[in-house]
């Protein structure tokens, strides 16, 4: 069939669609719902067989569902309504709920049901739980709902009890610090993660919070700043703390949108002196770090989560720290990631964007994250797997490839390109990305610049290993891989082959040698100020709707096409994959 997903954003939800289905042969599309373009008319230059919304913050127009069968992705179980479903199922404290697809039809999620499939919750974030359990159960449903509808003979169901419940505002939002005790104070922060955050006063001033984690042992005045680790502020609650990662300035009318950035870096002066609390890397569960390590047998697992998977210069910095240290321990087989979420994005756009020198915050995140692959690939005397168990981007794909194996859990989405950010890329990717798949595919995929699933890059080569399990288990089977990885016979031989391969590659053409090269374009590009990559940052930095779909996802065969859709500008000056525009419900 001929999809046409529409969506307020090709946001992490819409990709994995748009690849699980052009991976089962459709030819999909994709129109964003913007201000100002009828949606209607670009549907009916698209004549789709069938309109599909993963993640739409408007209504469908009633001249596209009465002429296209339209359905609806919406993330509840059968009989929820409104706008703010997950951020209730958090707030509220929810262990179940599902998504369901319905028919679009004159009332909000009010139509005929084509699939609904239940899931967990487990106690994370909004986001985490959005790109994880809610997307596993999302793309069942839709799956599901595409094979009733090519059947031609399922009639969808009627919706007969059904529960509307209002956007959730900054009112019910709000945490009462002197009253709200921790898991309370958690649930709320976590319900806001992405956005819209919790709106709240800090040091005299209005700032949205972004995500929360227990601050284990951790006491003081309710509302007082107690502490800092990683980038993050620790904050009393009525009967404890919590650590708050990010936070965002409330808007100022006329101005630019503000930056989400790492606690510490946006209050800036403003911050008290505090005490650094780190974590050592090893340390027991369940204090939170952004970095830990941990070793089973003769492996070793360094996990890393940072927010949105952006890794910002001190990130990358702490990071190679931790991969130095972990190298110096006695393991045969070191797993780089082998957490839920996001395995990484590359560079942190919003730190670069809200720097007094965006150009030499590029250069110094590009060379921070240059020098961790580097470590990899220089690591001879161990396996080195990188365990992707939530999606991963530009740089952060580039960095998987630097290990010797790369597993993904099944549900994950890679985009392994940069063009949309107007930048020609490093992280060794003219080595790494050619010796998988060849130099005629990894151009072709640095060309589309379209996200693919794991099983479609198990088949090029990208990926070694999927792994089909839920995100909650992703760890635990990653464990279990690694653990046999490390026992089996030619491991060791692997290993030993690993010191002469580099070598090799050194007498041959040294892997610094193409670092260089790529580096170089980087500079020129970071420090022209008329490169686009700038424009495309700060919209993507600071959540700017675009004006018209990137129009590489417009494409559709054209036998089907009445009229070449509607394009605008120059096919790189486009808004990053993910968010550039606002989400009814986020990734």
């Amino acid at each position: 069939m001929h999809i046409l997903l529409v969506a307020t954003a090709f946001n992490s939800l819409t990709q994995r669609v748009h690849a699980e289905l052009r991976d089962r042969g459709h030819t999909v599309a994709v129109e964003l719902a913007l201000p100002g373009v009828p949606l209607a008319d670009t549907v009916r230059r698209h004549a789709p067989h069938l309109v599909l919304a993963p993640m739409l913050r408007t209504a469908i127009p009633r001249e596209v569902w009465t002429a296209y069968p339209s359905l609806i992705v919406h993330p509840g179980p059968l009989g929820d309504r409104g706008p703010s479903s997950l951020d209730w199922a958090i707030t509220e404290g929810a262990t179940r709920w599902g998504v369901t697809v319905l028919q679009a039809e004159e009332e909000m999620d009010s139509g005929a049901v084509w699939a609904s499939v239940a899931c967990p919750v487990p106690p994370v974030s909004k986001s985490d739980l959005y790109r994880g359990e809610i997307a596993d159960a999302a793309l069942a449903a839709v799956l599901l709902a595409v094979e009733r509808f090519a059947s031609g003979t399922y009639v969808p169901l009627a919706q007969r009890v059904a529960r509307s419940r209002p956007y959730l505002d900054q009112s019910v939002r709000r945490i009462d610090w002197a009253a709200d005790p921790t898991p309370v104070v958690v649930r709320k922060l976590r319900a806001a993660d992405s956005q819209p955050g919790v709106l709240d006063v800090l040091l005299g001033e209005e700032w949205y919070l972004h995500g929360g984690h227990p601050a284990e042992g951790l006491r003081g005045i309710p509302g007082e700043l107690l502490a800092t680790r990683a980038g993050a502020i620790c904050r009393a609650t009525a009967d404890g703390a919590v650590w708050i990662p990010e936070l965002r300035r409330r808007r100022v009318p006329g101005q630019p949108r503000p930056i989400k950035l790492p606690a510490v870096q946006a209050l800036g002066d403003r911050l008290p002196p505090l005490p650094e609390l780190p974590v050592a890397p090893d340390a027991a569960w369940p204090a939170w770090t952004d970095i830990r390590y941990r070793e089973e047998g003769g492996v070793g697992f360094l996990a890393f989560a940072f927010p949105g998977g952006a890794m910002s210069t001190a990130q990358c910095l702490r990071l190679l720290a931790a991969y130095r240290d972990a190298c110096a321990r006695p393991t045969s087989v070191l797993v780089l990631g082998g957490q839920r979420d996001f395995f990484s994005n590359g560079i942190h756009l919003g730190v670069i964007e809200a720097a007094d020198d965006p150009a030499a915050e590029s250069w110094a995140n590009i060379n921070a994250i240059d020098d961790l692959v580097e470590a990899v690939l220089a690591t001879t005397d161990r396996l080195v797997v990188a365990a992707l168990g939530g999606n991963a981007a530009a740089g952060g794909v580039m960095l998987a490839l630097a290990a010797d194996e790369v597993w993904c859990r099944a549900g994950c989405v890679l985009n392994p390109h940069y063009r949309l950010m107007g930048l020609y890329g490093s992280e060794y990717w003219t080595y790494t990305l050619p010796r998988r798949v060849g130099a005629t595919v990894a151009d072709r995929l640095l060309d589309e610049a379209l996200p693919m699933s794991a099983a479609r890059a198990r088949g090029l080569g990208l990926v070694d290993r999927v792994v089909e399990c839920g995100p909650q288990d992703f760890a635990a089977e990653t464990s279990r891989l690694a653990a046999r990885l490390a026992t089996l016979p030619g491991t060791r031989s692997r290993i030993a082959a690993k010191k002469a391969e580099l070598e090799f590659q050194q007498s041959k053409e040294p892997p610094a040698a193409f670092r260089e090269r790529e580096l170089a374009r980087m500079h020129r590009t970071f420090h022209d100020p008329d490169a686009p990559y700038h424009a495309l940052r700060r919209a993507f930095a600071r959540k700017e709707t675009p004006s018209c779909t990137p129009p590489h996802l417009t494409v559709v065969p054209t036998a089907r096409t009445a009229a070449e859709p509607a394009r605008c500008g120059d096919p790189d000056a486009t808004t990053a994959p993910e968010g550039a525009a606002v989400r009814r419900w986020h990734d």
